[in-house]
Parts: C-alpha cells; sequence; structure tokens
C-alpha cells in the first residue's frame, strides 16, 4: 500500500510553512489534535518547541509514532500487570 507524500501549509508561531508528510501522517495528526481539542497548527506548534534536532516532518514522524504506541500499551499499570502474567515475576 503506498503513502504518497501530501504538503500542507500550517501556521507555527505566527509564520506559514509547509509541511510534507504521508497520508497517515497526516490523519493520526488530525485524530491527535482532536483528542487534545487542539487545531493541527497548535498540536505543530507544540511539536515544533520540543523537538530537540532534525526536522519539523521527521518530529511530527516520531511524535505520531510514540503517541500511538503509548497508546496501544496501555496504562503503566496493565503493561506491568501483564509482563508479570507472561513472566511469573
Amino acid at each position: 500500500m503506498k503513502s504518497p507524500v501530501v504538503k500542507h501549509s500550517v501556521v507555527v508561531a505566527g509564520h506559514k510553512t509547509s509541511i510534507s508528510l504521508e497520508e497517515a501522517f497526516w490523519n493520526g495528526m488530525k485524530e491527535i489534535s482532536g483528542e487534545r481539542s487542539m487545531t493541527l497548527s497548535e498540536l505543530v506548534g507544540e511539536i515544533d518547541t520540543k523537538r530537540q534536532q532534525g526536522n519539523l516532518s521527521s518530529a511530527i514522524r516520531l511524535f505520531v509514532l510514540d503517541y500511538f504506541k503509548t497508546r496501544a500499551a496501555g496504562p503503566a499499570g496493565e503493561r506491568k500487570a501483564a509482563l508479570v502474567a507472561v513472566v511469573g515475576a
């Protein structure tokens, strides 16, 4: 399945910028911003201020990946309980 890169213009810190991401990442960003009751521009601004290196598109991809990995893992207590049940520790 091919996911073409899509370019969107967003305003970050009062400046208009273009960001190129695969459609799956844009969909993830829309879902996250909706859950947080914020605009895409606000979410991109938050990611931009917290990134430590690399370009903004890469920082967004890593943010979306981390967000959904964390959500899939569930609360920390559930992860620990599941590990104990499997490992028997």
